[in-house]
């Protein structure tokens, strides 16, 4: 299944790792989050920074709550 939605360019610095890329997120207190097939060009961020995944799902994260995130390239 092909996945064509146009969505804007927000700048963000992980387009450049390639349209689709793994993210493990280090949260306060030592939570680990890993999200696999996240659409690089579907990241907005404001108060919370959201994106969407290859199956269809939508992520929002506070970032406060953030201390570091691990971004991998996904290979098709």
């Amino acid at each position: 299944m092909e996945h064509k939605i146009n969505y804007p360019n927000m700048k963000s610095t992980v387009n450049t790792q390639g349209e689709v890329v793994t993210q493990i997120i280090h949260f306060v207190g030592g939570i680990k989050r890993t999200y696999h097939g996240i659409l690089t060009s579907s990241i907005k961020q404001g108060q919370f920074t959201k994106f969407k995944c290859v199956d269809g799902s939508m992520v929002m994260i506070n970032d406060e709550n953030v201390l570091c995130i691990e971004v991998f390239t996904e290979t098709k």
